[in-house]
């Protein structure tokens, strides 16, 4: 079932919710630049186990309202924390994908990790997706700047050559062309918001004041959020559990689906 839930005056982003009557909940944060989608292989799966799976697309992509502003993660995580407070959500693992990582940590911190029994984090983009001064991780500056300018002038390639480093397995061309399709749901202008939003955000002090325990799964192959950066969430965030894949790239939900389920589900149970 899909609905829309308003965040911010005139604003509404989109909610699918399957399985509503579930016995466990998890709130789902898509990665850039796609949406809820990008679960597809969890959302087809993960609910016969008895689980409630609610995928938000963030405002600007997939099927939710793209206002011009509001893509920095304070107002994004401020967006999940209405969705959360409107469907009186409580006692739920919260799971986030790339920035949706990075968007969960936030909110863990922000909002005191209001109803969040467990965070699960994959491939986040956190503490900061660019190498800056004394952090020598994550990827150079130049490849956002990048991305930015491809946005403005040739965003179908820039998004199709995204693609092309995204997942470590071999993916059909129609399958290529579908994760190109969730990009294109997206606006030039929040494709390109988010990105400099990676220019700008930091989360190293974000990471210790987590105290839930947190699963991170990621890619040792990743070419979008380089593996060192889940080392350090590991190292960053107390009763945390670092699980690398050794065949996935950034796209570990994909990659490796049914490991990646089945270490979700462990998680959660355990």
């Amino acid at each position: 079932m899909g609905y829309y839930i308003t965040v911010e005056s005139n604003i509404k982003l989109y909610v699918e919710d399957l399985n509503p009557k579930g016995n466990k909940t998890i709130v789902f944060l898509h990665g850039w630049p796609g949406s809820h989608e990008l679960f597809e292989y969890q959302f087809d799966h993960l609910p016969k186990g008895g689980y409630r799976c609610i995928g938000i697309d963030q405002r600007g992509f997939g099927k939710s309202d793209k206002p011009w502003t509001g893509y920095d993660y304070n107002r994004l995580a401020d967006d999940v924390r209405e969705v959360v407070e409107n469907l009186k959500l409580s006692n739920f693992v919260l799971a986030g994908h790339s920035t949706g990582g990075a968007i969960a940590i936030r909110y863990m911190v922000r909002h005191n990790g209001y109803g969040v029994s467990k965070l699960a984090l994959f491939a986040a983009a956190a503490p900061s997706l660019i190498k800056r001064p004394n952090f020598p991780y994550g990827i150079d500056r130049e490849v956002v700047t990048n991305i930015i300018e491809g946005t403005y002038t040739d965003r179908p390639k820039m998004l199709s050559d995204f693609g092309d480093i995204f997942f470590f397995k071999y993916i059909t061309t129609p399958f290529s062309y579908w994760f190109l399709q969730l990009g294109l749901q997206a606006t030039g202008w929040s494709t390109a918001a988010i990105a400099n939003t990676w220019l700008r955000e930091e989360l190293f002090g974000d990471l210790k004041t987590i105290d839930v325990p947190t699963l991170i799964i990621h890619g040792i192959h990743d070419k979008v959020v380089p593996f060192q950066l889940g080392e350090i969430q590991n190292q960053g965030i107390r009763n945390s559990k670092l699980i690398p894949f050794y065949y996935s790239g950034h796209g570990s939900f994909y990659d490796q689906k049914y490991e990646f389920n089945k270490e979700l589900i462990d998680f959660i149970e355990g």
